[in-house]
C-alpha cells in the first residue's frame, strides 16, 4: 500500500493518546540489537518527552522495530512528531554506523487511543513485546531491549 494510502484519515489531535510502530527500511536488518544503536533511538524520544512534545507513557525498541504509546501535546501533530523523531534518529543510527541511506521506511502503523480502550493493558503488550518475540524470558530483561513505563 502506498504512504499516501496509509495517511488517509489520520487525524491528530491534541492531547490523545497514540500506539505507534514504526520499522526499519530492510527489516533484515536488527540494528538496534546493537545496545548502542537503541539507547540513540530513545535518546530521541526521551527529547521529544522533554520538550513537552509528547508525554512518554511506554516504549520498546525490537531489534527492527519500535512501539511507541504517546500522548500529544498542543506543540506538534502526529505526523511532526514521527517526521522528527525518524530523521534525527536516523542521523545519530547512521552516524553511528557510519552508513547512509533510508534508516525507517516511509511509513508509521498508528492507533489512536480511545477512551473505553485500557491504556494500561496497550502499556503491558508494548513492554511483553520482547517476551513475545522470544527475545527475553522474563519481562524486565531487557539487555539489548529498552522498555519503560511511566
Amino acid at each position: 500500500m502506498p504512504d499516501s494510502q496509509l495517511r488517509i484519515g489520520r487525524h491528530s489531535e491534541p492531547h490523545r493518546a497514540y500506539f505507534v510502530t514504526t520499522t526499519l527500511d530492510e527489516r533484515k536488518q536488527r540494528y538496534f540489537a546493537d545496545f548502542h544503536c537503541a539507547r540513540l533511538v530513545v535518546k530521541e524520544m526521551r527529547f521529544l518527552h522533554g520538550a513537552n512534545d509528547v508525554n512518554s507513557l511506554a516504549w520498546v525498541i525490537m531489534p527492527d522495530h519500535v512501539h511507541w504509546l504517546f500522548q500529544l501535546t498542543e506543540n506538534k501533530s502526529l505526523s511532526d512528531v514521527m517526521k522528527y523523531f525518524k530523521a534525527r534518529s536516523a542521523q545519530r543510527v547512521n552516524g553511528y554506523l557510519k552508513r547512509q541511506g533510508r534508516l525507517w521506511q516511509n511509513a508509521f502503523h498508528d492507533h489512536a487511543i480511545r477512551k473505553d480502550e485500557d491504556i494500561k493493558a496497550i502499556a503491558r503488550y508494548i513492554v511483553a513485546n520482547p517476551l513475545r518475540g522470544g527475545l527475553v524470558e522474563h519481562i524486565g530483561d531487557y539487555s539489548l531491549w529498552d522498555a519503560i513505563w511511566l
